[in-house]
């Protein structure tokens, strides 16, 4: 049986936020190197003419989307920031350097990398 294009290009951009949408809680900015590969997947640029910029947006912006839930007894909570091991441990999955995991989670680390290095070499 052949594969309409349109209902593929249409399922792949269902897929695109399905999956963007369950990637974009976990530590929020660090799965941005996740989109990359959802975008490249789906190929979303040509299938739903969104593309992802330099820094990893949604462009156009008016792409941007979320998915709120609520109820009655639900608890949010915060999780802490990340201690260094926890981002070796990262980096070490990912096979990037401890650098590179820095940079990208860097609005979630319990401490400053450069003050970290330079007690490292200490």
């Amino acid at each position: 049986k052949a594969v309409n294009p349109e209902a593929l290009t249409a399922w792949k951009a269902e897929m695109l936020w399905q999956l963007y949408a369950a990637t974009e809680n976990y530590l929020n900015r660090s799965v941005d190197d996740q989109k990359s590969t959802l975008f490249s997947l789906l190929d979303a640029e040509r299938a739903i003419g969104v593309r992802l910029t330099e820094s990893f947006a949604m462009w156009p912006g008016a792409a941007v989307s979320g998915l709120y839930f609520s109820h009655p007894e639900s608890r949010y909570f915060g999780v802490g920031k990340l201690e260094r091991d926890q981002v070796e441990d990262y980096a070490r999955r990912k096979d990037w350097t401890r650098a590179e995991a820095e940079k990208w989670l860097a609005p979630v680390l319990n401490y400053d990398p450069r003050n970290a290095a330079a007690i490292a070499a200490e």
